[in-house]
């Protein structure tokens, strides 16, 4: 059983560039709130889109920005994401990303399993100017 304290964040990785255009992992915790009866739940975000993805057991997609500031869920399989720093990380399956890298030099992503993977992609809505 969780414990309170483990209830209280829900635990991110977030991928972003920095002012010199690299990107970085950053561990972030969203805080829960109890909601009761029904769990500990974060506050809500807006978000634009949702979309389902399957990619291919050898899938090794070389330096590339996010299309959009977006959460992935990792469905299932494993993954490698490398930085344009060279750090790397491994995630797999219930490990939640927020890709936040739109400019600068990007990041690789690389299947670890020789195994079809699946994926969740929610964007997030992009700030209007007032």
């Amino acid at each position: 059983m969780l414990s309170l304290i483990q209830m209280e964040d829900f635990n991110i990785t977030r991928v972003y560039a920095d002012e010199n255009g690299d990107s970085r992992f950053e561990d972030i915790a969203k805080p829960l709130n109890s909601g009761g009866d029904i769990g500990f739940m974060s506050e809500p975000e807006a978000v634009e889109t949702i979309i389902f993805r399957k990619v291919v057991p050898g899938y090794d997609y070389d330096f590339h920005r996010a299309p959009a500031r977006q959460y992935i869920i990792l469905v299932d399989g494993e993954i490698q994401i490398e930085t344009s720093l060279g750090e790397k990380r491994q995630f797999r399956a219930g490990d939640i990303l927020l890709v936040e890298d739109t400019t600068g030099k990007g990041h690789r992503t690389r299947n670890l399993l020789p195994a079809v993977r699946q994926s969740i992609f929610v964007t997030l809505k992009q700030d209007t100017p007032s």
